[in-house]
């Protein structure tokens, strides 16, 4: 098999389906994930209100500027969270190793090249150059030599969290866009630096690391899966990335519909 093969059925493997609850992972971390994307759709919905109907809304500042930022750290935060756990299990096997990680970044980073091409046919002036997947795929590479740690994972996350708060970068060059380290980056309409967002995932990790060492529950709980609305949500998350991909353009057709559009 081709890598070129393998990449492709990695990139189509990632967005099946799944249509029956999972009982074998943890279901309070995919129903906090289903409620991160509960959260994005509501929030895209009203952008889309915004930016395509017209309507009259603040998106930039105030409680929708706080809603996004909630729904972005919820995912990225998930992502260590994730990361760790998945780490922990494959320590457990022996079977710790770099590439599933990177392959897995690789997949996402991808799809983050289908927004990019989707949104420059849309609006070339303000495509997604570097948004929410093309990052969570370079966090998965760049984060993988701290997933054994735990403190130095709180303290790097906070530091790169107050980074643009200290240190206010002199040049526009657009290479630099995608860590973060440009004074004016280009209009997008989804924009996710290295710097600060890597600090969200490194405190991911540190969550997992401390709530799931190796893997496993460091504390107990109800097994709120028992529950109707909360396996729904968990199912949503064990979706996440297919849902993410899917959700706008149904939004987008149904305000059509409805002529709001």
């Amino acid at each position: 098999m081709t890598a070129l093969t393998t990449w492709y059925q990695g990139m189509k493997g990632s967005i099946r389906p799944v249509v029956h609850f999972r009982s074998d992972r943890y279901w309070e971390v995919d129903a906090w994930r289903g409620f991160a994307i509960v959260i994005m759709v509501i929030y895209h919905l009203v952008w889309d209100l915004y930016g395509l109907a017209g309507w009259d809304i603040e998106m930039y500042t105030g409680f929708w500027h706080y809603w996004q930022l909630v729904t972005a750290s919820s995912f990225i935060g998930l992502v260590g969270v994730s990361m760790s756990l998945r780490a922990g299990r494959m320590r457990q096997k022996g079977t710790m190793r770099f590439g599933p990680f990177f392959r897995r970044g690789l997949i996402i980073f991808s799809w983050g090249v289908v927004i990019s091409l989707v949104t420059w046919i849309y609006q070339p002036a303000s495509y997604v150059r570097f948004g929410i997947l093309h990052f969570i795929g370079v966090a998965m590479i760049l984060a993988y030599p701290f997933l054994r740690f735990r403190w130095l994972n709180l303290i790097l996350g906070v530091a790169l969290l107050l980074t643009p708060e200290v240190i206010s970068w002199r040049h526009d060059m657009a290479w630099l866009a995608w860590l973060g380290m440009i004074r004016e980056p280009q209009p997008a309409f989804d924009y996710f630096p290295v710097i600060p967002w890597l600090g969200v995932a490194l405190l991911g990790i540190f969550v997992g690391n401390m709530l799931y060492p190796k893997g496993k529950r460091a504390f107990s709980m109800p097994d709120g899966s028992r529950y109707a609305p909360v396996r729904w949500l968990a199912l949503a998350g064990q979706n996440s990335l297919l849902l993410y991909l899917i959700h706008q353009p149904i939004l987008i057709t149904l305000l059509i519909l409805s002529g709001l559009i």
